[in-house]
């Protein structure tokens, strides 16, 4: 059986960041969530997070769905984490 570590909080929130980036800079909720393999509460958790500092930002398109996007200050946040994960690995 192979066994997983679990993922620490920056590395979690790196995941999300990293999700969204990779979805033309746009993301739904679920596609994140899958992506990032979290399930529903520990995704709800970190993602308020990264929407209530400013890190992500929402759009409503034309068929009045949601997608999130990284802002400025998002995309500053998920260069910082790369550095750290780089220097830990």
């Amino acid at each position: 059986m192979v066994r997983i570590e679990p993922r620490s909080r920056w590395e979690i929130i790196l995941d999300i960041l990293k999700v969204i980036e990779v979805g033309e800079g746009r993301a739904k909720k679920t596609r994140i969530m899958q992506n990032a393999y979290l399930d529903w509460r520990n995704f709800q958790r970190h993602f308020g997070f990264l929407q209530d500092h400013g890190f992500i930002g929402d759009h409503e398109d034309s068929k009045g769905g949601t997608s999130y996007y990284l802002t400025e200050k998002g995309i500053d946040l998920m260069g910082r984490l790369e550095e750290v994960e780089k220097m830990l690995k």
